[in-house]
């Protein structure tokens, strides 16, 4: 087994958790967040840090500067480059908890379990100080917004990651349902494509009394509904993921305003698609574009479809997925082979696409509250399993 950290780390560790999970920030807002862990890096003797990563405009023009951070551990030889991520963001829920260090800000929380991850990254850190890779490099990445799946993307984009795109890349999601500390793996497709879509209909208000007189978009709106809870085939419990899987999930859903005098003009639909490939997606998000223009047609409504939170599939490569196995079974860690995907997302799949990858589920206890839940938190006793494992992948492959 790889050596363990020692209690002073573990301390360490638990009080940089405890740290981050009082003061988080949403999506792309993690500023402090990502400062804290450049500190922490540049104690741990990090050959290069590169921070303000991912800089992306929001649909209104609003700059946001990058957030993500990477840290490279170099053995200073030819070798391959292994990247390991975490991500950085919150969650806009209210906590429900009685934990000393909850969270300090009104509204947000560290609910998935991030604050967790963060520190399994900055613990391995601390194992790379001790001992460089005998060849490559290790990237550390701590990577902002996977929540609303843009921070893959604008990582990506960003020309200061160009050159630190790795050969094979590896996270981990804790996941409660799992006994604790076990790992559910598996190769292919690991977690399912999602988008949303908002559907705006406009007509032409009138009184109440003469809703004959308007053009209302209560019958589209309905008609929109019903016609994309068709098109789902996922709702059964214990039913396989295979590639026809289609869930569609409306969200909200809102029209006119609360009067009783007027027949509306407006109305939006939120609705959220999930599928397990790309190619699927695209299929499903055409009907319901399809679906949409149609009866806003029928109902002589105007129309604009926007898209958000779009997150590609997650799929595990054979290669890095074995190395991962090969690991787990070094550190004498018990493996749950998964038959089927995730039902969630991940944006780690975008970075899949640019290098072998493989993302894997760490056990937070079977009956642990659930991933967003308000009194959800990471359990401290994950990291020093996670370091294990992600240090096990260094040393088999890079010595």
């Amino acid at each position: 087994m790889t050596k363990a950290l020692s209690n002073f780390q573990m301390d360490q560790l638990i009080r940089l958790r405890h740290d981050l999970h009082s003061q988080p920030e949403l999506s792309g807002e993690e500023l402090n967040t990502a400062q804290r862990i450049i500190s922490e890096l540049e104690q741990l003797g990090a050959d290069e840090i590169v921070g303000g990563l991912g800089p992306w405009l929001e649909p209104d023009g609003n700059a946001l500067g990058g957030t993500g951070v990477i840290a490279i551990f170099d053995s200073g030889k030819e070798g391959p480059s292994l990247l390991f991520r975490s991500e950085l963001d919150g969650l806009p829920i209210e906590e429900i908890s009685d934990l000393a260090y909850r969270s300090e800000v009104p509204t947000k929380a560290h609910l998935c379990g991030h604050d967790g991850h963060m520190s399994i990254l900055m613990g391995l850190a601390m194992r790379l100080q001790e001992q460089r890779p005998e060849r490559g490099k290790v990237i550390l990445l701590f990577q902002p917004a996977e929540e609303t799946g843009k921070g893959a993307r604008a990582l990506l984009a960003d020309p200061a990651f160009q050159d630190h795109i790795p050969d094979m890349a590896f996270a981990l999601h804790n996941l409660p349902g799992l006994a604790l500390g076990e790992v559910g793996l598996k190769q292919g497709a690991m977690c399912c494509a999602s988008r949303g879509i908002r559907i705006c209909l406009e007509g032409k208000t009138s009184h109440a009394s003469m809703p004959q007189d308007g053009i209302s978009p209560v019958g589209a709106l309905i008609a929109i509904a019903e016609g994309l809870a068709a098109m789902s085939n996922g709702l059964d419990e214990g039913q396989g993921l295979d590639d026809n899987y289609k869930l569609v999930t409306i969200t909200h859903m809102t029209m006119g305003e609360p009067c009783f005098g007027v027949s509306p003009a407006t109305g939006e639909l939120w609705a959220t698609l999930r599928t397990v490939s790309d190619g699927a997606m695209d299929e499903l998000v055409k009907s319901a574009h399809a679906l949409a223009k149609s009866e806003a047609d029928r109902f002589k409504l105007y129309l604009e479809l926007e898209e958000d939170d779009v997150f590609d599939a997650c799929t595990n490569a054979q290669v890095t997925t074995e190395i991962v196995a090969k690991a787990l079974k070094a550190e004498q860690i018990a493996i749950h082979e998964l038959s089927d995907p995730m039902r969630w997302s991940e944006d780690f799949g975008r970075l899949g696409q640019h290098c072998h990858s493989t993302l894997f589920v760490l056990g937070s206890g079977e009956g642990h509250p659930q991933l967003h839940n308000p009194d959800f938190d990471f359990p401290d006793a994950l990291i020093p399993i996670a370091v294990r494992v992600f240090e096990r992948i260094i040393r088999d492959q890079l010595g």
